[in-house]
């Protein structure tokens, strides 16, 4: 018992930096490193990835009630469900958004005869087809959940 309350208290630690890391890139970096943008390009991608970070902050938030009932002994409810399906949906919107814009801005080098480079769209690809294994990962993940749910019902009805 003392080793998992190491590492949740180890996990909402890397948790708290990771959402304070992300409200500065979110607040301060983002709008800074985007203003030498054309003004066409920079408000699009102010948007998505402001929304991309904002998905990332919800998931954060979710694993740590998650981590809450890890500890109170109550991982196997409907109520650990219902935040695993918020990660599900937010890391789902955030790769949906993340991949639009992906597209969009390879469209947009690939019609503009000046800046065709594919060393941009390769790298997007990659970052796109990455970034969806967490969600993957999280479907796989809430099935479990969802029979180990089930065998605990079970067994506290046995018992």
């Amino acid at each position: 018992m003392l080793h998992s309350r190491v590492i949740v208290l180890l996990l909402r630690a890397v948790l708290i930096v990771a959402g304070l890391w992300l409200g500065v890139i979110l607040v301060m970096s983002l709008p800074g490193e985007l203003s030498d943008e054309a003004p066409p390009f920079r408000v699009p991608a102010q948007i998505a990835l402001s929304l991309v970070i904002l998905c990332v902050l919800a998931v954060i938030v979710c694993v740590w009630r998650l981590l809450t009932l890890v500890q109170r002994d109550r991982l196997f409810s409907d109520v650990s469900r219902r935040w695993v399906d918020v990660i599900v949906w937010a890391l789902c919107i955030g790769w949906a958004i993340l991949a639009g814009f992906a597209l969009a801005v390879t469209t947009v080098i690939y019609v503009t005869p000046e800046i065709r480079d594919p060393g941009i769209p390769m790298m997007l690809f990659g970052i796109v087809t990455l970034s969806a294994l967490p969600a993957l990962l999280m479907i796989v993940m809430r099935g479990l959940l969802r029979q180990a749910t089930g065998y605990r019902a079970e067994l506290e009805e046995v018992i």
